[in-house]
């Protein structure tokens, strides 16, 4: 304490006597001013923030499947009520088209839906059974079947080959005995034999919108003009 008196400027000295209670006084003050100043800094300095954290939903399970981000209110939209599943059902059917079946539905269903098979076509290779995918197609009928005898084709005695289709007078049922030939296509042969007065020849038929090279190197030996 004395030598901080000693430092201290001649009219601070004498205006407190220089006495040892003044030096006293004048210490604790300053140390309480030290003390404020420290909280004060402390208070003031620089905090890192961290961001919130992302708080995410529960998922949701729907039909044994999790459906994850989904909110209490949404439901995912395969397992909604008016949800349907879509199918090209076509070849030999009574009804060939696209049909909207609920999910869940097999071969079967849309065949039904279809208006059933045709009668007399063979079903070898198709899974009634299979549980039906959104968007695909099921096509009735092997594509390269022979026709049978009677229908489109006559067949000679001695178990020759079938006769040609004829271009000419040919109906939609017996073209579509034709490997590769269905409703659609045999409709388009009969208005192209319409609208041109029929066909000169079998080359004329690449000319049907929906023959390519290969499909007329299949039915060039089955169709005569």
């Amino acid at each position: 304490m004395l030598a901080l008196r000693d430092r201290l400027p001649m009219w601070v000295q004498a205006r407190c006597g220089v006495e040892r209670r003044g030096v006293v006084a004048l210490g604790v003050v300053l140390a309480l001013a030290a003390v404020l100043a420290g909280q004060h800094f402390w208070a003031g300095r620089t905090e890192s923030v961290s961001a919130p954290q992302l708080v995410r939903e529960a998922p949701v399970r729907v039909k044994g499947t999790e459906v994850p981000g989904a909110g209490a209110g949404s439901v995912a939209a395969s397992a909604s009520p008016g949800a349907r599943i879509v199918v090209d059902v076509s070849g030999k059917v009574r009804d060939p088209g696209i049909r909207r079946l609920p999910p869940g539905s097999r071969v079967a269903d849309a065949l039904k839906a279809a208006g059933g098979v045709r009668p007399g076509v063979r079903e070898e290779g198709l899974n009634r059974a299979r549980f039906l995918v959104d968007g695909e197609q099921i096509v009735v009928g092997a594509s390269g079947a022979p026709p049978p005898a009677g229908v489109g084709a006559v067949a000679p005695a001695g178990g020759g080959p079938a006769a040609p289709v004829s271009l000419g007078t040919a109906t939609v049922e017996q073209l579509d005995t034709l490997p590769g030939v269905g409703p659609v296509l045999a409709r388009r042969i009969i208005d192209y034999r319409t609208q041109h007065g029929g066909f000169r020849s079998v080359d004329e038929l690449r000319q049907v919108d929906g023959i390519g090279d290969r499909r007329f190197s299949d039915l060039r030996a089955r169709v005569g003009p």
